[in-house]
């Protein structure tokens, strides 16, 4: 199995050490400090809705996207607590994008775009959120850094034990490019006993200079790169980088 079908049921519970409140802040700071067009916001990548949530409260004009059908019901559920705030979610691949109208802002958070394993997505899904991105918007992404998938993740196993469920995370790494494939195996009680499931997931790491370079091939200006939700200059040994561009 791959994807994101199983792991959408327990991805909250496995991600619950993520301060989404304090991401939605930051991410709305680097919206003041650089400036845009308007409240229309779109949360590319946006998984169970949690981040999505976090901005319709403060404010934002939100629109979520994600390929996965399963994580978008778990948003959706979620959504159905607030419809004052009224989220419109579709499901749509990254690179596939394909909105109604422009946005503000795009928001790609929690390294999805390392989920791009092919360099054609990435330069594809830029384009993508350049063509529906309003001039003077702004395009602002975080990306697991190579450091880290060679230092960090690389082979580790990690164990996840809660009331309900047991979950065994094991990577394993390919230096040729960059990239971790992660395999979960959860193991949940059903009846009495425990039914075993199994997701296997792939991420791949790029440099800054490709990166950078596919935004601005795709129109984009780049305004800085910060390290580890912070307003300062990546260190060497730097585990997350944030991306802050605008359409020309």
């Amino acid at each position: 199995m791959s994807g994101y079908g199983a792991f959408a049921w327990y991805y909250d519970e496995l991600t619950e050490n993520v301060s989404y409140a304090d991401r939605a802040a930051y991410f709305l700071r680097l919206v003041e400090k650089f400036g845009s067009s308007g409240p229309i916001l779109l949360d590319l990548a946006c998984g169970t809705g949690s981040l999505s949530l976090e901005l319709a409260k403060r404010g934002c004009d939100v629109i979520g996207v994600d390929a996965s059908e399963d994580m978008l019901s778990v948003a959706q559920e979620k959504a159905m607590e607030h419809p004052e705030w009224g989220i419109l979610y579709l499901c749509q691949p990254m690179a596939e994008l394909d909105l109604f109208g422009t946005v503000d802002t795009t928001i790609c958070a929690l390294d999805s775009i390392n989920h791009l394993t092919d360099p054609a997505l990435v330069r594809q899904t830029f384009a993508k959120v350049s063509l529906f991105t309003a001039p003077g918007g702004l395009f602002l992404f975080d990306v697991n850094t190579p450091y880290k998938h060679r230092e960090v993740l690389g082979g580790s196993c990690y164990v996840y034990e809660f009331d309900d469920l047991f979950c065994a995370w094991q990577n394993f790494f390919d230096e040729e490019t960059c990239s971790v494939t992660i395999q979960l195996d959860f193991f949940s009680e059903e009846k009495g006993h425990y039914v075993r499931e199994q997701e296997r997931i792939v991420e791949r790491a790029y440099t800054r200079e490709e990166l950078s370079q596919w935004l601005v091939q795709a129109g984009f200006e780049l305004l800085a790169v910060y390290g580890e939700d912070s307003f300062e200059p990546p260190q060497p040994d730097c585990q997350r980088w944030i991306f802050a561009a605008r359409k020309k």
